[in-house]
């Protein structure tokens, strides 16, 4: 099984779940979950995990994530981008490129954002879009978002095309709508880029016929990221075999455990691997206890069973 995470380009078309489908028939195994939706007409970054690495989804998708998008003022739609159905149109001629750009502004910081109707959360158990396509509107309470750059790229009234870096959770065509209120003229989102989410950007990214061009010349693994590489910020530490065995069962260890002895601070993560040089998990050092408790663990113990089986066997 194949581990790891894809910095895949999603284009225009395909939703995220299509992607997966997509990568599970090219790379051959069912384990692989994305890491945040894109809509079907947006494109860009979309990190996909594989096999154990699945079990960064949660933790990629909590990363600060940056667009390029383009507002239409003038328009707007149930949708609140431009596949919608319109619901106003109002004239802009009227707005000129500074107070429209004094009013984006105001957006940088947080702001308490209503998720729109046409969205996948879920509210008594049925996602917003499924009741939208049933014509009804249910109350949504806002989320606080964090919009913490924007910058104007392009403004050609009435489009404006600008980057957004924001938190997670943060809807841009909610962003387009809420700025063309702002500006009392209505607004929807045109298009939308994703170009960075996390660690992930743009310029590295990789389309699914790429991936499938790859995999067919044997080097799938050149663009496959290892699960480690997600921590950069952690310490590595390496455990003496005769350890091993007990954090491959997420079990917990002493200092003593250690090959190298880092300074262990409580409460700071590390980067947990074996004398084979094996990933095995991320760990929390209690300060307390004096023990390494397991956070996330990516080793599974089966396959080192199965590995020592093959070994035996080759050694007889």
């Amino acid at each position: 099984m194949i581990s790891g995470v894809l910095n895949i380009y999603k284009e225009k078309g395909y939703t995220s779940h299509d992607v997966v489908a997509c990568l599970r028939r090219i790379v051959g195994q069912k384990k692989i979950g994305h890491t945040g939706t894109l809509d079907p007409d947006a494109e860009g970054v979309l990190p996909v995990c594989l096999g154990r690495a699945t079990k960064l989804c949660d933790m990629l998708t909590d990363r600060n994530k940056t667009y390029e998008a383009v507002l239409l003022l003038g328009k707007t739609t149930d949708t609140q981008d431009i596949s919608g159905t319109v619901l106003k149109e109002c004239d802009t001629s009227g707005i000129s490129d500074g107070e429209a750009a004094e009013h984006i502004y105001r957006f940088v910081g947080e702001y308490d954002q209503i998720p729109p109707m046409y969205s996948a959360l879920k509210v008594n158990g049925k996602k917003l879009y499924e009741l939208a396509r049933e014509g009804k509107t249910v109350e949504r309470k806002s989320r606080r978002v964090h919009i913490f750059q924007i910058r104007i790229l392009e403004m050609k009234l009435p489009r404006i095309r600008m980057e957004v870096e924001c938190s997670k959770g943060t809807y841009i065509r909610t962003l387009c709508h809420d700025i063309g209120e702002s500006l009392g003229a209505g607004g929807c989102m045109e298009s939308l880029k994703r170009t960075r989410s996390g660690r992930f950007v743009l310029e590295d990214s990789v389309k699914l016929a790429q991936v499938e061009e790859w995999k067919n010349q044997g080097r799938l693994m050149e663009l496959v990221i290892p699960a480690d590489e997600m921590f950069p910020d952690q310490e590595a530490v390496t455990l003496k075999e005769s350890c091993a065995r007990t954090a491959y069962n997420g079990g917990a260890f002493s200092p003593a455990c250690l090959q190298n002895r880092p300074q262990c601070n409580s409460g700071e993560m590390y980067r947990v691997y074996d004398d084979a040089g094996r990933f095995i998990a991320i760990y929390r050092y209690d300060g307390e206890k004096r023990k390494f408790l397991p956070e996330k663990m990516f080793l599974d113990p089966e396959e080192i069973r199965a590995e020592k089986t093959i070994r035996d066997k080759t050694q007889r």
